[in-house]
């Protein structure tokens, strides 16, 4: 024991506690010890069951897993769906509402369905609408939802011969729909404050806090990926408010769609071996599953 501890392993919190692992001895465990195994056949039937419930969109999914880890682990899961940089144009569907209200569905290759409605100033028509759905499909199918941009819109003005306060607020509102901000879906934050690390006021105020910012969640989920699963302990993380915590992320899949990422956050005396190994047989039946 004093030779782990000299050699970084083994740490006293304070003067008069017992040892315990390190950050230097939670990354060698992870890393040459732990097994991805760890899981149980009542487990494996739950994931199952759970993972072949019918859903119709990616975002269902997402939940529907995030949930499930949870449920599994008792830890905190967090998810976000997959950047507007990864995903092409499946398909454009307008339906008109009314004379000046037409509605956009975009599908994305991903399986992300964005809805909007856009207002314009003049009156179109069915027909019109029937050009439109053409015209978007047979130039943005298949093609990143960058591609939305100005370029475009003088293509479509001079090809389909009409005003800009037709073809300019619908690129204006499609864009705007696309470019929101993604959203995160948090499962099990109330089963952190059953883990004794979470008796000190300062871990459980940090930890409100970071659930409490989007823009930090989002950042957390998005570090790095040199593996299919990703481990940061303490320091190893960049944020300075989540250094008294392990993040464990992957980013899941179904098929070669991209879904986002999906990540634990727990204490750094996390239930490694357990979390892993959950987090990969999710992934394996996540690649098997057809949407």
């Amino acid at each position: 024991m004093a030779d782990l501890e000299k050699a970084g392993y083994l740490e006293k919190t304070h003067t008069s506690s017992g040892r315990v692992p390190s950050e230097k001895g939670y990354r060698y465990y992870v890393d040459e010890l732990l097994r991805d195994d760890n899981i149980s056949l009542e487990e494996i039937k739950y994931i199952s069951e759970k993972l072949e419930t019918k859903v119709n969109e990616i975002e269902e999914l997402t939940k529907l897993t995030t949930t499930t880890i949870s449920e599994i682990t008792h830890y905190t899961t967090v998810a976000i769906g997959p950047g507007t940089d990864t995903q092409r144009i499946e398909e454009i569907k307008f339906v008109l509402l009314g004379s000046r209200m037409l509605m956009a569905i975009i599908l994305t290759n991903t399986g992300l369905v964005k809805e909007t409605i856009i207002k314009f100033d003049e009156d179109i028509t069915e027909k019109q609408v029937e050009t439109i759905n053409y015209m978007f499909n047979k130039k943005l199918k298949n093609q990143p939802l960058e591609i939305i941009d100005v370029p475009l819109q003088d293509y479509l003005i001079n090809e389909m011969k009409y005003s800009v306060k037709v073809i300019k607020p619908i690129i204006e509102q499609i864009k705007k729909v696309l470019q929101e901000e993604r959203t995160i879906y948090l499962e099990g934050a109330n089963r952190a404050f059953d883990l004794p690390e979470f008796n000190s006021l300062t871990v459980a105020k940090n930890f409100i806090n970071i659930i409490d910012e989007k823009e930090l969640m989002a950042d957390m989920l998005n570090t790095g990926f040199a593996k299919d699963i990703n481990v940061y302990i303490g320091d190893e993380n960049e944020k300075e408010q989540l250094k008294d915590f392990s993040i464990i992320t992957f980013k899941h899949k179904v098929g070669n769609k991209d879904l986002g990422t999906i990540g634990i956050i727990g204490p750094k005396r996390m239930d490694y071996s357990k979390v892993i190994s959950v987090m990969k047989y999710i992934s394996k039946k996540l690649n098997e599953k057809d949407m």
